[in-house]
């Protein structure tokens, strides 16, 4: 096995994981948008709750209150679905090696995530910055690796001759 197809496995398998990262991230965003949204129904219970004005000259109306936290409540849950769209499209585009820019930017904004979106983060601009990642997502693949030469055998094999036909036909 050359160096070429070894690193065309290695980008494959990272590739792959980076993509699981980025469904798992995503999937737990889409359920931290869902918190939030306790916090409207609350809001929308002291604003609707029809309790006195204020008692004091001077002290906010409870019906403010409970608009300031729907609203906040609203903003936070939009905030969190969106990066779960980016990552879980990011993740996507991963798994068919398109869109590198689409994957930079969902990198970027997983950052605003600690520690686990830093970590995702740091490990896709890595691996999106290898030349031979590169060609995968610019459609050059099939000059990555002849089709005759790509096979199923070990990265980590010391046989430079690991075709079908020999790999089948070692005893074990």
């Amino acid at each position: 096995m050359t160096d070429q197809e070894k690193q065309y496995i290695l980008d494959q398998e990272h590739l792959k994981l980076l993509r699981i990262g980025y469904i798992i991230a995503g999937s737990a965003d889409l359920f931290f948008a869902l918190i939030p949204l306790v916090y409207v129904v609350i809001g929308i219970g002291i604003a609707a709750g029809g309790l006195p004005g204020p008692t004091r000259p001077g002290e906010p109306n409870p019906a403010i209150i409970g608009v300031f936290l729907v609203v906040i409540g609203i903003v936070v849950s939009v905030v969190f679905a969106a990066q779960a769209v980016l990552q879980l499209t990011a993740a996507r585009a991963l798994g068919q090696r398109r869109s590198r820019l689409l994957c930079q930017i969902a990198a970027g904004a997983s950052c605003l995530q600690m520690p686990w979106g830093v970590v995702l983060a740091v490990f896709t601009f890595m691996v999106l910055g290898r030349e031979s990642v590169k060609q995968l997502f610019d459609g050059s693949a099939s000059q990555v690796l002849p089709a005759s030469r790509r096979t199923a055998a070990s990265l980590f094999d010391q046989d430079e001759t690991n075709t079908p036909e020999k790999i089948g036909s070692r005893p074990l």
